[in-house]
């Protein structure tokens, strides 16, 4: 049998008009991002295990791609009759982009007080793969370290939802909720704030399983009847309430709670400046959802939609993060987009128009035609700006441009000797049919207008 050509399970290839779209969509977010004041930043894949565990719970530990030492140290782990898995090597993938990020701020003290990044990089999580969940897949990020300022939630959720408006995609609410709040929620559901982290990563669950898998789980995670069915009752938001109208219920059901009620306050204040932002009309308040990240500590946020049985993108305030390498507390918020389950729902409601990675112009030629001259009319007209693709070979002209219509190329120019002595190219418009004879210098003119 032959050797397996298909990448590991969860990796993909990409082809050279599905990468055109994904670098379409990165550009939209780069700029909008930067229209914002973030700057970009880049991390290793690579990060010592120190780094990356403890900071997602026991079940994101777990999906951690590991690395083996290598050569003689590894042999001497492999040959250790106590060995244990953190014998056998100290490295790992990123799992996220906001760890790596935590690490670079406090190892470097001459960054801007309120330090505005985005990062758009590849991350792994040894996951079992399904329809837009893969093991390898690009992070969108916006965060913003040293303030507590509510400004920094409301700018990172204005720039997320004016990327998704500006590709064209509509169909989107952000779910709003807080991390104490919730915790408080569990409090007064009569759950031990033992099992808070145990009571999260079910809950955390419920847009995959829905609520009575949540229900199912939180009593097989010894969670009491009793218990569960109170905070399902607490959690579950009335049909036709509005926002404020919710959170009003919620500091009613937990009267006496003061980080409730503060958890409360800064959600009424996160809506006001909500209201004057491209988010307008576009968030929820949702008390079940959960983030099951545990370096969260306050607003949390997820972007759902109807086109999509997952979350698209998510984030939240994480105040502790940073002082888990520094010593001291940096105050923190950030917002991930969901860029591969984005692209999936552009490619399938048609929002990428006529992107191609092909050529604007491919440049045919006759037998008679050096090809030194060939090199040098390609040259004149990529000067302008043009992307040229010289077909290598000189076949009939009617073969080389049904070539150049296979690989998207949006004019073809043919090169004769007639041509060659004029400087000029027979340029052909492949969706009109239009031929017109042009000098090379003013091919741009004509293709990039």
């Amino acid at each position: 049998m032959g050797m397996s050509t298909k990448p590991p399970s969860g990796m993909r290839d990409f082809l050279p008009n599905e990468l055109a779209k994904r670098r379409y969509v990165i550009s939209t977010i780069q700029k909008i991002y930067e229209k914002y004041g973030f700057v970009p930043i880049e991390t290793p894949s690579i990060e010592n295990l120190s780094t990356l565990m403890g900071k997602y719970g026991d079940e994101g530990d777990q999906l951690l791609f590991r690395i083996l030492h290598r050569r003689d140290k590894l042999a001497r782990a492999l040959e250790s009759e106590t060995i244990t898995e953190k014998d056998l090597g100290d490295l790992g993938l990123r799992y996220d982009l906001t760890v790596p990020l935590a690490r670079v701020v406090a190892n470097n003290t001459d960054l801007p007080k309120f330090f505005k990044r985005y990062q758009i990089q590849p991350v792994w999580r040894a996951d079992r793969p399904g329809k837009g969940r893969f093991r390898e897949f690009l992070q969108c990020d916006v965060d913003i370290t040293g303030t507590k300022s509510l400004v920094a939630e409301a700018e990172v959720c204005s720039a997320v939802s004016e990327v998704l408006l500006t590709l064209g995609f509509k169909n989107f609410s952000i779910h709003v909720n807080h991390r104490q709040l919730l915790k408080a929620l569990i409090k007064a559901a009569g759950i031990s704030l033992d099992n808070e982290a145990t009571t999260l990563v079910a809950v955390d669950k419920l847009d995959k399983i829905g609520m009575d898998g949540v229900k199912k789980e939180l009593v097989e995670r010894g969670i009491e009847e009793e218990q569960m069915r109170k905070l399902i009752e607490l959690i579950q938001r009335p049909e036709n309430s509005d926002e404020l109208t919710e959170l009003e219920r919620l500091k009613s059901a937990l009267a006496g709670s003061e980080e409730a009620n503060l958890a409360i306050d800064e959600l009424k204040k996160l809506c006001k400046l909500l209201d004057e932002s491209p988010v307008a009309g576009r968030y929820s308040i949702d008390a079940t959802l959960a983030r099951g990240l545990g370096y969260y500590t306050g607003p949390i946020f997820e972007i759902r939609s109807s086109d999509f049985g997952g979350s698209l993108g998510g984030g939240g305030r994480y105040d502790g993060l940073i002082g888990m390498f520094k010593g001291s507390e940096i105050p923190a918020v950030g917002f991930s987009i969901g860029f591969e389950r984005l692209v999936l729902i552009l490619e399938e409601k048609g929002l990428f128009g006529s992107i191609s990675s092909g050529p604007d112009v491919m440049l045919c030629h006759f037998s008679d035609v050096e090809e030194a001259s060939v090199i040098k009319a390609a040259t004149s007209m990529r000067i302008g700006g043009v992307k040229v693709e010289i077909f290598p070979e000189t076949p009939k002209i009617g073969k080389q441009i049904s070539y150049a219509e296979s690989v998207g190329a949006k004019y073809v120019a043919i090169l004769g000797a007639n041509e060659v002595e004029t400087q000029s190219v027979s340029l052909k418009n492949l969706e009109t049919g239009e031929q017109q004879t042009v000098k090379y210098a003013d091919v741009a003119s004509i293709v990039l207008k």
